[in-house]
């Protein structure tokens, strides 16, 4: 089992679940947050922290696609261990339906 960053964090991409990953698999992206599921202990300590319940155990039904999104990314986007002020927009995202198709960028973040 790994845990996986899902749709709920595009656009939104709090970064309070960074600061306490003892392996440091999160990786940034322009507008999301992924999990590199080989470096990820299955430890569960960021689920909790996620605020809007983002992330998930890659066992939960239909996480295929972002287990394979989490462990594309997580090659590419820079390694995030330093929580990050959320977008001043996050708040208005957080239960928007389909942000994956109007939203997502391939665009790495800054990392840190």
């Amino acid at each position: 089992m790994t845990y996986v960053v899902t749709e709920v964090c595009i656009k939104c991409k709090y970064t309070d679940c960074v600061e306490v990953c003892p392996v440091d698999c999160f990786y940034e992206g322009e507008n999301m947050l992924v999990i590199h599921p080989d470096e990820c202990i299955d430890c569960g300590v960021c689920e909790p922290e996620c605020p809007v319940d983002a992330i998930k155990p890659d066992t939960e039904p239909s996480l295929d696609r972002w287990l394979d999104l989490n462990r594309q990314y997580s090659e590419t986007w820079p390694n995030i261990t330093t929580k990050k002020a959320a977008p001043p927009d996050a708040d208005a995202f957080v239960s928007e339906p389909g942000k994956f198709d109007k939203y997502f960028s391939t665009n790495p973040g800054e990392g840190d």
